[in-house]
């Protein structure tokens, strides 16, 4: 175990001005009556004649008063000026916060965090199985020992964010842009301890990185499947907002919609949204079911430059997190995903008695499905055994296979039940 209760450097942030108003020390109050001696008699001075002002001096502090006022107009109508509204092109209405601590001058995207090897045969499991729903109390205690905070060391200032541990041995999941132009990287538990991370793997494109701290018999989040979720489920946010003195907080709310396409610095990313609160420093923590169970990772919140905007927040889910996180922990990188070429329909339709599929509505010429036989009109009722009750069930296990493997259908054409072969040759653009 190394570097327990680190001192942690602090983010430098802008110095806080706060005005002060101290009150004058108390002063001796003293009554003080003077009686006049009977004998003496008071003598009023005769009042002096005013001097008369020279005809020059009264023209000179006319001018001098002039000037004055001139010149206060004019700082005041500085002062007052409103400010020049952007240009929509320049500053367009929204704008995406990946929650970077601190800006630097010369961002630099190299990351020289030292290594820990890849293909070590850790795994990220994620079960579509769960239990009884949860109080928020019992959510808490389930998933925050699994919540760290992660701070990483850029050459000129820090980056804050969280972190989800998803193996007792000290893998850690965070976003890429937390550790983007990292040079060393502290994590810190919910107990306080705190540890040396090492950069196992991450993708850019997908915002995901990998952490892994030498320690065992750490607590372990559960991974939930996203594509049960429905619009309206409770879900639950664990992160750091602001920073390291306010880590382990939790905010709620509900899923706002799933499957939300959002184009994020050009590249569209397919997001599970919510309405739990999500501030600087909730990227990369843990967005929660109602059992408990991690169903995606914070990314980004929505903010605009004309109105007031609440409530828009956004988290990878799990449906996607789980075929990269593991190509990761194996390859150090993402690989392609193979190209079906199948369209098909939504949910599946019962074709005869407890007999249920996917309906394929449309397919690409020459692609794995049709070299292998799928025809327009077929029901795919199973994926390599599993069935197959809506189109997400079919990409899940797509996700599962790489380039070069094979994927088993099996359809229901004319009453006749059937398996075909794919061969997964070509990748999805």
């Amino acid at each position: 175990m190394e570097n327990r209760n680190e001192n942690i450097t602090e983010p430098r942030l802008p110095n806080e001005v706060v005005e002060v108003y101290r009150q004058p020390g108390p002063q001796e109050v003293v009554e003080v009556y003077s009686c006049p001696l009977p004998w003496l008699k008071t003598v009023q001075p005769a009042p002096a004649k005013p001097a008369r002002p020279r005809r020059k001096l009264v023209w000179l502090w006319v001018f001098l008063g002039c000037f004055a006022v001139t010149a206060a107009l004019a700082v005041a109508a500085w002062l007052l000026q409103p400010e020049p509204v952007p240009e929509r092109d320049e500053d367009p209405f929204f704008k995406w916060h990946g929650e970077i601590y601190m800006e630097r001058d010369e961002p630099s995207d190299e990351i020289t965090i030292p290594a820990w090897p890849v293909g070590q045969g850790a795994e990220l499991d994620v079960t579509r199985q769960h239990g009884e729903v949860l109080t928020i109390q019992e959510v808490y205690k389930k998933v925050n020992p699994a919540v760290v905070t992660v701070v990483a060391h850029l050459p000129d200032s820090s980056s804050v964010g969280a972190g989800v541990i998803f193996t007792e041995d000290g893998y850690i999941l965070t976003n890429h842009h937390i550790v983007k132009g990292g040079q060393r990287c502290i994590v810190i538990l919910e107990t306080g301890y705190s540890y040396h991370a090492k950069y196992v793997a991450g993708d850019a494109e997908n915002d995901l990185a990998i952490l892994k701290v030498d320690e065992t018999g750490l607590p372990a989040a559960e991974f939930g499947d996203s594509d049960d979720l429905t619009v309206g489920d409770p879900a639950y946010a664990i992160g750091n907002p602001l920073g390291v003195e306010l880590r382990g907080t939790l905010t709620d709310g509900i899923i706002s919609a799933i499957n939300r396409d959002v184009e994020v610095d050009g590249r569209t990313m397919t997001l599970l949204q919510t309405n739990a609160a999500l501030n600087t420093g909730n990227s990369g923590g843990p967005l929660i079911n109602q059992y408990g169970q991690v169903v995606g990772i914070n990314v980004i919140k929505m903010s605009s430059a004309y109105a007031s905007v609440e409530g828009l927040g956004f988290a990878i889910p799990t449906s996607s997190i789980d075929r990269i996180v593991n190509d990761l922990l194996t390859y150090g990188e993402l690989k392609p995903e193979p190209l079906l070429g199948v369209s098909v329909s939504l949910v599946s339709t019962e074709v005869e008695s407890n007999v249920w599929g996917l309906k394929v509505v449309e397919m690409v010429p020459g692609a794995a499905a049709d070299l292998a036989g799928v025809q327009v009109g077929d029901y795919i009722l199973f994926a390599d055994g599993d069935e197959l009750r809506t189109s997400q069930d079919l990409l899940r296990v797509r996700r599962q296979h790489h380039l070069g493997e094979q994927m088993t259908l099996t359809l229901w054409r004319d009453g006749t039940q059937m398996d075909v072969v794919l061969q997964l040759e070509e990748a999805v653009e």
